[in-house]
């Protein structure tokens, strides 16, 4: 027996692992697309989230999840023409609320221009509440040009608050969430005027 007839069985099992490793990664790497592009908010979760490609994935899935919450009236805005908001829905209290979905990464913080958008496409949208949904952080100056404004902020840690009330079927307390009104006190330009000229 030569070195040849013993190597050969090596290399052909080699490439047959190598072959199956392939294909073991390419089913897991469809899965998650498959998955990311069904929206199924059943089956993703905050990982999935962070692995979206763009913002338009997240609206969809944001679209699913409030469908399944049981919100009434929930719509997708056009990606074109959305006039500051992605989301409109009715909640149980009959107000319809905007939402504008940030998916950034989750050390990129969310600045005031999301708590701009959002408010003034309440107009447009002859809503009651503004939201902004992100998968990351706000700015400080976000915060508070937010509270002056009544604008409701949802972050990662609601996210994914809101991801495991879901799929645990705590839908209330999920919708709870969602509904509260923030009461976060707020100094406004006024307030800080008037503490720095005493």
């Amino acid at each position: 027996m030569n070195w040849n007839d013993n190597l050969t069985p090596w290399v052909i099992g080699s490439i047959a692992v190598l072959l199956l490793l392939a294909w073991v990664i390419r089913r897991i790497i469809r899965r998650g697309q498959r998955i990311r592009s069904e929206a199924n908010p059943r089956k993703i979760s905050i990982k999935d989230i962070d692995k979206m490609e763009d913002g338009s994935e997240f609206e969809l899935y944001l679209f699913h999840l409030f469908q399944q919450l049981g919100y009434e009236e929930v719509h997708k805005t056009t990606s074109s023409r959305d006039f500051g908001a992605d989301l409109v829905f009715t909640d149980r209290l009959g107000r319809r609320n905007v939402i504008q979905a940030k998916r950034y990464g989750a050390n990129h913080p969310v600045g005031l221009s999301a708590v701009q958008e959002i408010y003034t496409s309440m107009r447009y949208y002859e809503a009651d509440r503004s939201i902004v949904l992100t998968s990351a952080r706000y700015t400080e100056a976000c915060r508070t040009l937010a509270a002056v404004n009544d604008v409701k902020l949802l972050d990662r840690e609601d996210l994914m608050d809101l991801i495991v009330l879901f799929k645990s079927r705590r839908v209330e307390e999920a919708m709870e969430l969602i509904e509260e009104d923030d009461q976060e006190p707020v100094e406004t330009w006024q307030s800080r005027r008037k503490r720095t000229t005493r």
